[in-house]
């Protein structure tokens, strides 16, 4: 007898299996509290008040599973969160938050989701036929099947898309609708999703979370699995394209989007280009990305930033979000997209009451997915109705969200006094702008609460993809759950979680092979790098090696360098060499004053937040930048810079001692290395590798002449010497080459010019030109660029130099040359605006 069977039925007979027991026990405990509310359909109970679906076998499995067990497998989840970076951000707010994974997944049996399944899928193409027809021939609209003012009216109708043919063919190559269950336990549709539909990165992290910390379970329990929906997805835009092998962008609005994290891992997970619409550029009627060897073409765009900010040409005028000239490329054909702009036009409320009719007249089929009953207040007798049912009725509207203080008004299924006047106000000046529904009560889920189950409510978001097989839904779902049972789920916000959904089969699942019957051509390059994300690289490898250099600044003068050549030279706080560090502390901007006591002052040079030279701000930094890179970073590259983040953070109430100072310098400079070591190993050796390693050899090169202009002048002392050498982390090489003690002219030459030393401005120098020379040129003439001439020039200077010769001016004059190189590099691989560059083709040749 099951678990879940000595729990629903009693034992029949003593049961020797004291597991299966202990198990049953588990899923009373859990339940015995579980109480949806009455009236509303709930996935766990039914209305018999038997468990049902698919639950009766996750329950009786998850049952198997100790309670400490389950509590390490929840503890793993968030953990897993943390060191991904999965967030998220509120609509107008600057600020990430973890992502809010509930611990249980939403489980669903197979026959109930290819019912759904098949309603989605109806849907997704009645939506397809009425946004062409809208755009086109406006047989919907003659025919007296759709009024003119749901159309015209809908903020989201644009009219310059008004006669495009979409290019290959799709108006819309996904489609989402949110669904939950009426009181009679039928899937409803809620709303539909056609302008940008956002949620299927978020499944994606949802699965991969979950898969993590129940790989048994997922097993056992014959989950669906994602991977043949994404390739069919992919599929269908390639085969979309003219070329044979196209570049598919995912076109975004940048970091600040709410949804940029599931953005960026939907661009890891397809291979697909992450771009914002500066990376874009319209030439000869089509669309161009920048990138670091040119202009290169694009040939689809999956747009998730909405369609009026996409083209300031034609649309809005004040968005710096899109492409001048992106319409005119769709009208010549030039580009496929997805979704086509002004497909949100069917998003609109207001359409719902009239979709049976349409979907007859279209499909000849009736609608297999229905929704809360609604009238559309523009028509008249639909405002008679809703008039005349006003305290039954929940006003919405029709196509534009309403914020502010009027908002929980006009939504209130009963409204009273003031409000009520404010509805009725509303519906008399522009009637049009909204819909009555009748309300619908969202039905329940179980959930994780203090050891039990509780019911709470739940919306769920379902894909499909057109694919050139049909429509595809995806086998799971995008849910987000409310924590109180009087919470609305409807979008991403305080107080709401997200769930996996879990399509369990009857039978073993078959993975979709991943392997190709068509091999493609072999090739070594990840394809051309966005001149954007080349800049992002350079400047993440310019931060992390700031942070570095001011911590070794700090451990210099906290002695924490351990057994040095010479004595700890910072032993007092007013020594010549510890007045050079604090002097050098302070004019990088770490420190507000040169004479704080040497705790604060290395305290502030690490942790300050109000000085950006600061090693906690360089962190912040680079961390900001690393946001903006999350498809190309490998993973653990994001809980390495997480990590440097809280060992550099101090607590308010904490006053550290030098130890546990020093000890922090130490941590942070473990994680720093670690993060070079991800970027070496983990990192494809390509040109997005090449750019953070450039970065980091210029910001090296430059604050290694810092350092030797402050402590290899002509007049150092021992101490000084000992300094510059921990600086470089050369004390042990330079003992080991040089027995004598320490020489002015030996530090210098190891630390400067030295070109077998990795710590060296020569040795970064031949990194540097090795890395230019592998960059792709503009000309095929195979002469250098200026900033490549500038390169080998500065690294002739530092080759042909003598350590005797080298003095403080001329370092800071190095160090001025070494700023125009970066300057250089940026003016060539990181143009902007019309300054985008197309590689040249020699013609002439013999």
């Amino acid at each position: 007898m099951s678990a879940l069977a000595a729990l629903v039925d009693g034992p029949a007979r003593p049961d020797p299996a004291e597991a299966a027991d202990d198990a049953a026990a588990r899923i009373r405990r859990w339940t015995q509290g579980y109480a949806p509310r009455p009236g509303l359909a709930d996935e766990l109970v039914g209305a018999d008040g038997a468990f049902r679906g698919a639950w009766p076998r996750f329950l009786d499995r998850l049952g198997r599973l100790d309670d400490r067990e389950i509590a390490a497998r929840f503890l793993s989840a968030e953990r897993h969160i943390r060191d991904a970076g999965i967030s998220y951000r509120v609509y107008g707010d600057k600020q990430e938050h973890p992502w809010p994974l509930g611990s249980l997944p939403l489980v669903i049996d197979a026959a109930d989701w290819a019912e759904l399944s098949a309603g989605i899928v109806q849907r997704a193409g009645l939506m397809e036929r009425i946004v062409a027809d809208i755009y086109g021939p406006g047989r919907l609209v003659a025919e007296g099947l759709l009024p003119a003012g749901v159309v015209a009216g809908s903020p989201e109708y644009l009219r310059p898309a008004h006669g495009l043919s979409p290019p290959g063919g799709r108006w819309l190559p996904i489609y989402a609708a949110d669904v939950g269950r009426g009181p009679d336990g039928r899937w409803q549709v809620l709303a539909d999703r056609t302008q940008a539909p956002s949620g299927l990165g978020y499944a994606l992290e949802n699965r991969m979370v979950l898969a993590r910390a129940y790989p048994d379970l997922f097993a056992d329990l014959h989950v669906e699995r994602l991977p043949g929906f994404f390739q069919a997805f992919r599929s269908g835009l390639a085969a979309a394209c003219e070329r044979s092998d196209p570049r598919i962008c995912l076109l975004t609005s940048g970091p600040y989007s709410s949804t940029y994290v599931e953005q960026a891992a939907l661009a890891r997970y397809l291979g697909f280009l992450l771009v914002e619409g500066d990376d874009l550029l319209v030439s000869d009627g089509l669309v161009h990305v920048r990138t670091v060897a040119g202009l290169k073409r694009a040939d689809a765009l999956w747009r998730r930033i909405d369609a009026d900010y996409l083209d300031p040409l034609e649309l809005r005028t004040d968005s710096r979000l899109g492409v001048p000239g992106l319409l005119d490329v769709l009208r010549r054909g030039g580009v496929v997209m997805g979704n086509m702009p002004g497909s949100g036009v069917v998003e609109s409320a207001a359409l719902s009451p009239y979709l049976p009719r349409i979907a007859e007249a279209l499909t000849g089929e009736s609608l297999r997915l229905s929704g809360p009953r609604t009238w559309w207040c523009g028509d008249r007798q639909g405002l008679a109705h809703t008039l005349d049912h006003l305290d039954a009725l929940t006003l919405r509207p029709a196509a534009t969200a309403v914020r502010g203080p009027e908002r929980d008004a006009l939504l209130a299924p009963i409204a009273f006094g003031a409000a009520r006047e404010r509805a009725l106000a509303a519906l008399r000046e522009r009637a049009f702008d909204w819909v009555a529904q009748e309300p619908a009560p969202l039905s329940t889920m179980p959930t994780w609460q203090d050891g039990a189950l509780v019911a709470r409510p739940f919306v769920m978001r379902v894909f499909a993809a057109a694919t050139p097989d049909g429509w595809r839904v995806l086998p799971s779902a995008f849910c987000r759950v409310a924590e109180r049972e009087d919470a609305d789920p409807s979008e991403m916000r305080a107080g709401i979680r997200s769930a996996d959904v879990w399509v369990l089969s009857d039978t073993p699942v078959d993975t979709p092979t991943l392997v190709l019957t068509t091999p493609p051509r072999i090739r070594r390059i990840a394809g051309h790098l966005p001149s954007r994300a080349a800049d992002n690289l350079f400047w993440l490898g310019r931060y992390l090696e700031r942070a570095e250099a001011v911590i070794r600044l700090v451990q210099a003068h906290l002695g924490g360098f351990g057994e040095a050549i010479t004595a700890d030279p910072c032993a007092a706080e007013d020594a010549p060499t510890a007045r050079r560090i604090r002097a050098l502390l302070k004019e990088w901007h770490c420190v507000e004053a040169a004479d704080l006591p040497t705790a604060a002052l290395a305290q502030e040079a690490l942790s300050g937040r109000d000085h950006y030279g600061s090693a906690l701000n360089h962190a912040l930094e680079a961390r900001r930048i690393a946001a903006s890179l999350r498809e190309r970073l490998p993973a653990e590259a994001w809980r390495s810079l997480a990590d440097l983040r809280d060992t550099l953070v101090f607590s308010e109430v904490f006053t550290p001692t030098e130890a546990q100072l020093r000890g922090r310098a130490e941590r942070a400079l473990g994680h720093l290395s670690a993060l070079t070591g991800l970027a070496h190993e983990n990192m494809n050796h390509g040109t997005g590798w090449r750019f953070v390693d450039i970065g980091r050899r210029i910001e090296r090169a430059i604050n290694t002449c810092g350092f030797a202009a402050a402590f290899c002048a002509e007049d150092a002392s021992a101490d000084d010497l000992g300094v510059m050498l921990a600086l470089v982390d050369s004390q042990i090489a330079y003992g080991a080459r040089y027995l004598a003690g320490v020489s002015r002219d030996a530090v210098c030459d190891m630390g400067v010019l030295d070109p077998f030393n990795p710590r060296s401005v020569a040795y970064q120098m031949g990194g540097i030109v090795a890395h230019l020379e592998a960059l792709p040129a503009l000309a095929a003439d195979g002469l250098p660029e200026p900033h490549r001439r500038h390169a080998l020039t500065l690294a002739g200077t530092f080759q042909t130099a003598q350590a005797a010769e080298i003095d403080g001016e001329g370092l800071e004059t190095l160090a001025e040359e070494l700023e125009r190189l970066a300057d250089r590099i940026a003016g060539r691989y990181f143009p902007s605006g019309a300054e985008a560059l197309r590689p040249e083709k020699l013609t002439g040749l013999a």
